[in-house]
Protein backbone atom coordinates (compact mmCIF):
# COMPACT_ATOMS: atom_id res chain seq x y z
CA UNK A 1 0.00 0.00 0.00
CA UNK A 2 1.35 3.29 -0.34
CA UNK A 3 2.52 5.46 2.84
CA UNK A 4 0.04 7.55 3.10
CA UNK A 5 -2.46 4.39 4.31
CA UNK A 6 0.75 3.27 6.13
CA UNK A 7 1.15 5.96 8.62
CA UNK A 8 -2.52 6.78 8.93
CA UNK A 9 -3.11 3.31 10.17
CA UNK A 10 0.19 3.38 12.59
CA UNK A 11 -1.58 6.74 14.08
CA UNK A 12 -4.98 4.95 14.67
CA UNK A 13 -3.05 1.37 16.32
CA UNK A 14 -1.58 4.13 18.59
CA UNK A 15 -4.54 5.83 19.21
CA UNK A 16 -5.80 2.77 19.85
CA UNK A 17 -4.18 2.10 23.06
CA UNK A 18 -0.73 0.98 22.22
CA UNK A 19 0.65 4.29 22.83
CA UNK A 20 0.09 3.72 26.50
CA UNK A 21 0.13 7.49 27.11
CA UNK A 22 3.86 7.65 26.50
CA UNK A 23 5.42 10.87 24.62
CA UNK A 24 6.74 9.50 20.96
CA UNK A 25 4.83 6.32 20.95
CA UNK A 26 2.43 7.67 18.06
CA UNK A 27 5.49 8.79 15.98
CA UNK A 28 7.10 5.64 16.26
CA UNK A 29 4.45 3.32 15.10
CA UNK A 30 3.60 5.60 12.55
CA UNK A 31 7.58 4.98 11.59
CA UNK A 32 6.50 1.62 12.54
CA UNK A 33 4.41 1.44 10.17
CA UNK A 34 6.12 2.63 7.41
CA UNK A 35 9.76 0.98 8.31
CA UNK A 36 9.41 -2.03 6.02
CA UNK A 37 9.83 0.57 3.30
CA UNK A 38 13.42 1.07 3.95
CA UNK A 39 14.06 -1.62 1.08
CA UNK A 40 12.61 1.42 -1.72
CA UNK A 41 15.62 3.89 -1.56
CA UNK A 42 17.10 3.08 -5.22
CA UNK A 43 13.58 3.87 -6.39
CA UNK A 44 15.07 7.44 -7.63
CA UNK A 45 18.30 6.29 -9.04
CA UNK A 46 17.73 2.81 -10.52
CA UNK A 47 14.50 1.73 -10.82
CA UNK A 48 15.70 -2.21 -11.41
CA UNK A 49 17.69 -2.26 -8.39
CA UNK A 50 14.66 -0.86 -6.76
CA UNK A 51 12.74 -3.58 -8.37
CA UNK A 52 14.85 -6.22 -7.21
CA UNK A 53 14.99 -4.96 -3.92
CA UNK A 54 11.72 -3.66 -2.95
CA UNK A 55 9.32 -5.84 -1.02
CA UNK A 56 11.94 -8.08 -0.05
CA UNK A 57 13.86 -9.41 3.07
CA UNK A 58 12.53 -6.19 4.86
CA UNK A 59 8.76 -7.29 4.14
CA UNK A 60 9.29 -10.87 5.74
CA UNK A 61 8.30 -12.02 8.58
CA UNK A 62 10.69 -13.28 9.91
CA UNK A 63 12.48 -10.14 10.22
CA UNK A 64 9.53 -8.21 11.67
CA UNK A 65 11.24 -8.22 15.08
CA UNK A 66 14.52 -6.67 13.89
CA UNK A 67 12.63 -3.97 11.50
CA UNK A 68 11.08 -2.91 14.57
CA UNK A 69 14.16 -1.95 16.32
CA UNK A 70 14.55 0.77 13.64
CA UNK A 71 11.29 3.12 14.78
CA UNK A 72 11.76 1.93 18.51
CA UNK A 73 15.92 2.96 18.58
CA UNK A 74 15.03 6.38 16.57
CA UNK A 75 12.64 7.53 19.28
CA UNK A 76 14.38 6.94 21.82
CA UNK A 77 17.22 8.60 20.67
CA UNK A 78 15.08 11.28 19.94
CA UNK A 79 13.04 11.60 23.13
CA UNK A 80 16.12 10.50 25.27
CA UNK A 81 14.06 7.62 26.98
CA UNK A 82 14.96 3.89 27.10
CA UNK A 83 13.36 2.02 24.60
CA UNK A 84 10.51 -0.52 26.25
CA UNK A 85 9.81 -4.58 25.89
CA UNK A 86 6.47 -3.04 25.26
CA UNK A 87 7.49 -0.20 23.22
CA UNK A 88 9.20 -2.84 20.68
CA UNK A 89 5.57 -5.23 20.89
CA UNK A 90 4.04 -2.63 19.42
CA UNK A 91 6.56 -1.81 16.87
CA UNK A 92 5.96 -5.13 16.21
CA UNK A 93 2.43 -5.36 15.12
CA UNK A 94 2.91 -1.80 13.64
CA UNK A 95 5.47 -3.65 10.90
CA UNK A 96 3.02 -6.88 10.80
CA UNK A 97 0.17 -4.29 9.40
CA UNK A 98 2.53 -3.05 7.07
CA UNK A 99 3.12 -6.38 5.51
CA UNK A 100 -0.97 -7.57 5.68
CA UNK A 101 -1.76 -4.30 3.72
CA UNK A 102 1.13 -4.92 1.22
CA UNK A 103 -0.33 -8.57 1.07
CA UNK A 104 -3.71 -6.99 -0.47
CA UNK A 105 -2.71 -5.45 -2.90
CA UNK A 106 -1.88 -6.32 -6.67
CA UNK A 107 1.95 -5.63 -6.28
CA UNK A 108 2.14 -8.57 -3.56
CA UNK A 109 4.79 -9.23 -1.07
CA UNK A 110 7.95 -11.40 -0.62
CA UNK A 111 6.98 -12.79 3.07
CA UNK A 112 8.31 -15.54 3.52
CA UNK A 113 12.14 -14.80 2.83
CA UNK A 114 14.74 -15.79 3.52
CA UNK A 115 12.79 -19.55 2.89
CA UNK A 116 11.10 -18.72 -0.27
CA UNK A 117 10.80 -15.86 -2.70
CA UNK A 118 7.49 -16.58 -3.78
CA UNK A 119 5.60 -13.35 -4.38
CA UNK A 120 2.60 -13.88 -2.13
CA UNK A 121 -0.77 -11.38 -3.11
CA UNK A 122 -4.67 -11.09 -3.08
CA UNK A 123 -5.18 -8.78 -6.00
CA UNK A 124 -8.10 -7.53 -3.51
CA UNK A 125 -6.54 -3.71 -3.60
CA UNK A 126 -4.47 -1.44 -5.95
CA UNK A 127 -1.23 -0.07 -3.95
CA UNK A 128 -3.63 3.13 -3.42
CA UNK A 129 -6.81 2.48 -2.45
CA UNK A 130 -9.21 5.89 -1.89
CA UNK A 131 -12.12 4.09 -0.01
CA UNK A 132 -9.29 3.42 2.80
CA UNK A 133 -8.43 7.05 2.39
CA UNK A 134 -12.00 8.05 2.74
CA UNK A 135 -12.28 5.60 6.18
CA UNK A 136 -8.89 6.92 7.99
CA UNK A 137 -9.41 10.79 7.10
CA UNK A 138 -12.34 10.85 8.73
CA UNK A 139 -11.44 8.80 11.60
CA UNK A 140 -8.49 11.57 11.89
CA UNK A 141 -10.94 14.68 11.16
CA UNK A 142 -13.93 13.59 13.11
CA UNK A 143 -12.14 13.86 16.69
CA UNK A 144 -10.43 17.32 15.94
CA UNK A 145 -14.00 18.85 15.16
CA UNK A 146 -15.20 17.23 17.99
CA UNK A 147 -12.57 18.54 20.17
CA UNK A 148 -12.88 21.99 18.44
CA UNK A 149 -16.67 21.78 19.11
CA UNK A 150 -15.58 20.64 22.86
CA UNK A 151 -13.27 23.67 23.56
CA UNK A 152 -15.68 25.98 22.19
CA UNK A 153 -18.41 25.25 24.29
CA UNK A 154 -15.66 24.57 27.47
CA UNK A 155 -16.80 21.34 27.65
CA UNK A 156 -13.33 18.59 28.96
CA UNK A 157 -11.68 16.97 26.19
CA UNK A 158 -11.01 13.53 26.27
CA UNK A 159 -8.80 10.79 24.45
CA UNK A 160 -11.81 8.05 24.49
CA UNK A 161 -13.34 9.92 21.12
CA UNK A 162 -10.05 9.33 19.27
CA UNK A 163 -9.60 5.72 20.71
CA UNK A 164 -13.18 4.91 19.64
CA UNK A 165 -12.57 6.30 15.83
CA UNK A 166 -9.55 4.69 15.96
CA UNK A 167 -11.25 1.35 16.39
CA UNK A 168 -14.33 2.35 14.14
CA UNK A 169 -11.70 3.03 11.12
CA UNK A 170 -9.21 -0.01 11.97
CA UNK A 171 -12.81 -2.18 12.15
CA UNK A 172 -14.18 -0.75 8.65
CA UNK A 173 -10.78 -1.41 7.03
CA UNK A 174 -10.86 -4.70 7.95
CA UNK A 175 -14.91 -4.63 6.63
CA UNK A 176 -13.98 -3.19 3.40
CA UNK A 177 -11.26 -5.85 2.64
CA UNK A 178 -13.09 -8.37 3.66
CA UNK A 179 -15.84 -7.50 1.38
CA UNK A 180 -13.42 -6.66 -1.51
CA UNK A 181 -11.77 -10.41 -1.01
CA UNK A 182 -15.47 -11.75 -1.01
CA UNK A 183 -16.15 -9.78 -4.71
CA UNK A 184 -13.20 -11.14 -5.64
CA UNK A 185 -13.44 -14.84 -5.16
CA UNK A 186 -17.02 -14.40 -7.01
CA UNK A 187 -15.00 -13.13 -10.05
CA UNK A 188 -12.71 -16.12 -10.18
CA UNK A 189 -15.71 -18.34 -9.68
CA UNK A 190 -17.10 -16.44 -12.42
CA UNK A 191 -14.20 -16.23 -14.90
CA UNK A 192 -13.69 -19.80 -14.00
CA UNK A 193 -16.71 -21.08 -15.08
CA UNK A 194 -16.82 -21.08 -18.90
CA UNK A 195 -15.09 -22.22 -21.30
CA UNK A 196 -12.58 -20.68 -23.66
CA UNK A 197 -12.19 -21.24 -27.04
CA UNK A 198 -13.44 -24.98 -26.33
CA UNK A 199 -11.33 -25.39 -23.58
CA UNK A 200 -11.00 -24.33 -19.68
CA UNK A 201 -9.01 -21.22 -18.62
CA UNK A 202 -5.13 -22.24 -17.65
CA UNK A 203 -5.32 -19.07 -15.72
CA UNK A 204 -7.79 -16.38 -14.23
CA UNK A 205 -6.89 -13.12 -12.92
CA UNK A 206 -9.27 -10.59 -11.18
CA UNK A 207 -7.75 -7.17 -10.93
CA UNK A 208 -8.93 -4.55 -9.21
CA UNK A 209 -10.67 -1.32 -10.96
CA UNK A 210 -9.34 2.07 -10.35
CA UNK A 211 -10.94 4.59 -7.82
CA UNK A 212 -11.82 2.31 -5.56
CA UNK A 213 -14.61 0.40 -7.07
CA UNK A 214 -15.67 -2.98 -6.82
CA UNK A 215 -15.41 -3.91 -10.34
CA UNK A 216 -12.72 -6.11 -11.88
CA UNK A 217 -10.52 -6.30 -14.82
CA UNK A 218 -10.99 -10.05 -15.22
CA UNK A 219 -8.10 -11.75 -17.30
CA UNK A 220 -8.49 -15.39 -18.68
CA UNK A 221 -5.04 -17.32 -20.27
CA UNK A 222 -5.48 -19.90 -22.61
CA UNK A 223 -2.76 -21.88 -24.10
CA UNK A 224 -2.32 -19.31 -27.25
CA UNK A 225 -4.58 -16.63 -26.25
CA UNK A 226 -5.71 -13.91 -23.96
CA UNK A 227 -9.21 -12.70 -22.90
CA UNK A 228 -9.39 -9.17 -20.98
CA UNK A 229 -12.84 -8.28 -19.96
CA UNK A 230 -14.53 -6.20 -16.97
CA UNK A 231 -16.34 -8.16 -14.60
CA UNK A 232 -18.81 -6.71 -11.70
CA UNK A 233 -19.03 -6.42 -7.61
CA UNK A 234 -21.08 -9.89 -8.46
CA UNK A 235 -18.70 -11.54 -10.29
CA UNK A 236 -20.98 -11.23 -13.59
CA UNK A 237 -19.54 -10.54 -16.72
CA UNK A 238 -20.05 -10.61 -20.65
CA UNK A 239 -17.76 -12.16 -22.95
CA UNK A 240 -19.11 -9.49 -25.33
CA UNK A 241 -17.24 -7.06 -24.05
CA UNK A 242 -13.94 -8.96 -23.67
CA UNK A 243 -11.10 -8.16 -25.88
CA UNK A 244 -8.65 -10.73 -27.40
CA UNK A 245 -4.87 -10.93 -28.31
CA UNK A 246 -2.69 -13.84 -29.26
CA UNK A 247 0.36 -15.21 -27.11
CA UNK A 248 3.54 -15.06 -29.60
CA UNK A 249 5.47 -18.23 -29.86
CA UNK A 250 9.18 -18.85 -29.92
CA UNK A 251 10.97 -15.99 -31.66
CA UNK A 252 14.76 -15.20 -31.32
CA UNK A 253 14.19 -11.68 -30.86
CA UNK A 254 12.08 -12.55 -27.32
CA UNK A 255 15.36 -14.64 -26.94
CA UNK A 256 17.77 -11.99 -27.60
CA UNK A 257 15.68 -9.45 -24.94
CA UNK A 258 15.82 -12.28 -22.45
CA UNK A 259 19.29 -12.19 -22.04
CA UNK A 260 19.39 -8.58 -21.26
CA UNK A 261 19.46 -7.55 -17.32
CA UNK A 262 16.77 -5.79 -17.80
CA UNK A 263 13.94 -8.26 -19.17
CA UNK A 264 15.74 -10.68 -16.61
CA UNK A 265 15.07 -8.86 -13.49
CA UNK A 266 11.71 -7.77 -14.95
CA UNK A 267 10.65 -11.61 -15.80
CA UNK A 268 11.72 -12.17 -11.84
CA UNK A 269 9.11 -9.80 -10.85
CA UNK A 270 6.51 -10.25 -13.28
CA UNK A 271 3.88 -12.36 -11.96
CA UNK A 272 1.28 -12.32 -15.89
CA UNK A 273 3.93 -11.51 -18.79
CA UNK A 274 2.51 -11.00 -21.83
CA UNK A 275 4.80 -10.29 -24.69
CA UNK A 276 4.73 -8.49 -28.05
CA UNK A 277 6.91 -8.31 -31.23
CA UNK A 278 6.54 -4.78 -33.35
CA UNK A 279 8.28 -5.57 -36.61
CA UNK A 280 9.87 -2.01 -38.29
CA UNK A 281 11.85 -1.28 -40.76
CA UNK A 282 15.72 -2.79 -39.75
CA UNK A 283 14.18 -3.00 -36.26
CA UNK A 284 11.72 -5.30 -34.45
CA UNK A 285 10.62 -3.88 -30.84
CA UNK A 286 9.75 -6.18 -27.91
CA UNK A 287 7.80 -5.69 -25.14
CA UNK A 288 7.09 -7.52 -21.82
CA UNK A 289 3.87 -6.30 -20.02
CA UNK A 290 3.02 -7.32 -16.73
CA UNK A 291 -0.84 -7.72 -17.04
CA UNK A 292 -1.34 -6.80 -13.20
CA UNK A 293 -0.62 -3.07 -14.21
CA UNK A 294 -1.06 -3.31 -18.06
CA UNK A 295 -3.58 -4.42 -20.08
CA UNK A 296 -3.09 -6.33 -23.52
CA UNK A 297 -5.28 -3.21 -25.62
CA UNK A 298 -2.59 -0.39 -24.55
CA UNK A 299 1.08 -0.84 -23.58
CA UNK A 300 0.77 0.78 -19.78
CA UNK A 301 1.77 -0.11 -16.09
CA UNK A 302 5.47 -1.91 -15.53
CA UNK A 303 7.27 -2.45 -19.05
CA UNK A 304 9.96 -3.44 -19.86
CA UNK A 305 10.64 -2.59 -24.14
CA UNK A 306 14.13 -3.99 -25.95
CA UNK A 307 15.10 -3.05 -30.35
CA UNK A 308 16.75 -5.97 -31.27
CA UNK A 309 18.36 -5.54 -34.86
CA UNK A 310 17.89 -8.80 -37.59
CA UNK A 311 21.72 -9.90 -36.59
CA UNK A 312 20.02 -10.51 -32.76
CA UNK A 313 21.91 -7.89 -31.34
CA UNK A 314 20.19 -5.56 -28.87
CA UNK A 315 20.41 -2.00 -29.96
CA UNK A 316 18.50 -0.75 -26.74
CA UNK A 317 16.55 -1.17 -23.66
CA UNK A 318 14.69 0.41 -21.30
CA UNK A 319 12.21 -0.51 -18.20
CA UNK A 320 9.81 2.02 -16.64
CA UNK A 321 6.40 2.75 -14.49
CA UNK A 322 3.48 4.24 -15.87
CA UNK A 323 2.36 4.98 -19.78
Amino acid sequence: MDNITHTLVGLMMSRCGLDRGEKGTAVMLMLAANAPDIDAYPFFTNTLDYLEIHRGYTHGLAFAPLVALLPLAIVAGVTKKRPSFLGWLSCILAVLSHLVLDWTNVYGIRMLLPFSDRWLRLDITNVVDPVIWVILLLALAIPSLLGLVSSTIGARKTSGVKMAWAWIALLALIGYEGLRWNSHEKALQGLNALLYMDQPAEAVYAFPDTFGTMKWRGVVEGDKFVYEMPVDFSGNFSMRGAKLDYKIGHAPTVDAAKETRTFQVFESFNQVPFWRINPQVDVTQVDLLDLRFGSITRKSGFAASALVEPDGRVRDVAFGFGR
